[in-house]
């Protein structure tokens, strides 16, 4: 708990309102003066101090005045039996709060493991998450200590499941970077094999001279395209040969 207090913070906040002076009233002595900070310190940090010298020495002063005991009568408030438990179970009423359980504090182990340690890794961070949470859902938070191991807990359950998880997504990606670049290597292999294309066949001119009796190749290329023709006069063509001949 905060342990230095301005005036007017002192003012402001450790200022006993009317229905807070009808709660002290059938008190006296040192329980009128326990009561007393206790209601006010759970309304400050909803939780109540661990012992009496969390309690700040200028709070104890302010509030000592305000009911009309001496503030060494601080020293006397039993902090344990079965007084102190009535006293808080009697605030948390006032303020609609509840102690927490440990089903409370497992809840908040998952929590943290599934929503918060995988974008806090603030131990300090995590421990106000809890308080805070706590506060929302009006249930007196663990003691700081309890805080601390809960938040430990919460971590070591997020690893746990942190690092089979995340080994099991990079085997998933590792294999598909690897079926990506073996399509892509292929791409790019047909893109850059060069087209095969046959070689040009060379005319070869004849070497024989042409006499008066030697056909040309303009009279066998016609002399050969008569046999291959199939139109109409094919007939005409094959006798007119004949008869050239």
């Amino acid at each position: 708990m905060r342990q230095h207090w301005e005036p007017e913070d002192l003012i402001e906040v450790w200022t006993l309102l009317e229905d807070d002076m009808k709660k002290v009233r059938n008190k006296s002595g040192a329980t009128r003066l326990g009561f007393a900070l206790l209601l006010k310190s759970f309304e400050v940090e909803a939780r109540f101090p661990e012992s009496a010298g969390e309690m700040p020495a200028a709070a104890v002063g302010y509030v000592a005045q305000q009911v009309k005991v001496l503030a060494e009568a601080w020293a006397f408030y039993a902090w344990q039996g079965d007084r102190i438990k009535r006293h808080r179970r009697e605030i948390r009423e006032a303020y609609g709060f509840r102690a927490n359980t440990e089903e409370d504090q497992e809840r908040l182990a998952e929590w943290l493991a599934a929503e918060l340690c995988q974008v806090e890794l603030s131990r300090e961070r995590l421990a106000a998450a809890v308080v805070a949470r706590c506060r929302n859902d009006h249930i007196e938070p663990p003691a700081p200590k309890q805080v601390g191991r809960l938040v430990g807990k919460a971590v070591e359950e997020f690893k746990a499941q942190f690092c089979p998880g995340t080994m099991e997504r990079l085997s998933v990606h590792v294999l598909r970077g690897r079926s990506l670049a073996r399509r892509r290597r292929r791409r790019t292999h047909r893109l850059h094999v060069p087209q095969l294309r046959p070689p040009r066949q060379r005319t070869r001119s004849c070497a024989r001279p042409h006499g008066p009796g030697t056909p040309t190749s303009s009279s066998l290329t016609r002399s050969n395209a008569a046999w291959f023709d199939t139109g109409p006069d094919r007939r005409g063509m094959v006798r007119a040969h004949t008869t050239s001949q």
